[in-house]
Formats: C-alpha cells, structure tokens, sequence
C-alpha cells in the first residue's frame, strides 16, 4: 500500500470518529474530546488514534479517558465500518496526544533561548573588551588564488566567444563529440 493511501485513510478515520464521537457518543466522560491525529498500519490492521481533552486535566484523568474510548472501540470501530467501503475496518487504539499540551512549554523555553541568545549578543566579545579587533574570516580558496565567482552577466562578446569555443571539435560542448557514448 502506498504512503498517500495511508495518509487518506488516517484522514479519514480522523474525520469520521471525530463526527462519531460528537454525535453518536452519549458518554460524558468524552465530552470536549479532541482527535488530533490518526496513523493506520501499512496493512490497514490498526489505527493509532491521538486525542485531548480539555475535561482531561490530570493523568488520572487522561487514563480514564483512554480506558473509556479503548473500552468503546468496538462500537467506534462498526461505526466506522459503516461510512466506509473498504474491505476491513482497522481496530483501533487511542493514545493521549501529549505534544498539544507540551506546545506551550516548548514555546516558553524558545522564548528564553531567544532572549538570552539576544543578551548574550548584545553583550561586547572577550577581544572587544580587551581592545582587539574582531577575527575577519578566512578567504576562500577561490577567492585567495583569484578565482572567485563572477557575479555580473556576461557581455555579448564573451557570450559569443564561448558559444564559438564550445563549438570547436573535442570541446565538451561540440556536437561531434564522442563524449558519453
């Protein structure tokens, strides 16, 4: 199965068991329920579902929920069989998305990289303290034998003087050439 069928099918089931759940779920334990995420096994065998929820605010909180969406993965599971036209339903399994939670945590601790790096910046070098110039980068091997890159466009004699030397026999360019027979 390709990589795209897969990623059609998670889609798929993500839509499906999030309209499953809002409308046919009765359970209020699974009110506010999020699914974030969805990846299917390359046979189509089991779905991997990853939801939140906002009522979820502790583990133990987080675990009933998943012990209740585990225990209604039977009736999830025909439900889905029935919006569909595939030849198997996967048997799913939910797993607590634990990176939507750790997204503001992680936002933070960028935030304070950022200002330290811009403190750190801001503040003078070891040699700028002691009066020494910043060290200047090495040239490159090109540009210490003369051979940097030219930037400006080739004027119109040059372009023609190259077209004429790629025309010469045994140049690379030449039509004649043996070259990559």
């Amino acid at each position: 199965m390709t990589p795209e069928r897969a990623n059609r099918v998670a889609d798929f089931i993500r839509s499906e068991l999030a309209d499953i759940v809002q409308n046919q779920m009765r359970d209020p334990r699974v009110s506010l329920l999020s699914i974030t995420d969805a990846r299917v096994s390359r046979d189509l065998g089991v779905a991997d579902v990853y939801v939140t929820s906002l009522n979820a605010r502790d583990a133990q909180e987080r675990t009933e929920l998943l012990a209740v969406l585990n225990g209604a993965a039977g009736f999830l599971r025909s439900a889905l069989a029935g919006r569909h036209a595939m030849r198997t339903t996967p048997r799913l399994r939910f797993h607590y998305d634990e990176l939507i939670e750790g997204g503001p945590n992680l936002e933070a601790l960028i935030d304070r990289a950022v200002q330290a790096d811009g403190k750190r910046s801001a503040e003078p070098s070891a040699g700028e303290r002691e009066g020494l110039a910043p060290r200047k980068e090495e040239p490159s091997a090109g540009e210490r034998e003369g051979l940097a890159p030219r930037m400006e466009e080739p004027s119109a004699g040059e372009r023609e003087g190259l077209a004429a030397r790629m025309q010469q026999p045994g140049s690379l360019g030449a039509a004649g050439s043996d070259v990559g027979t």
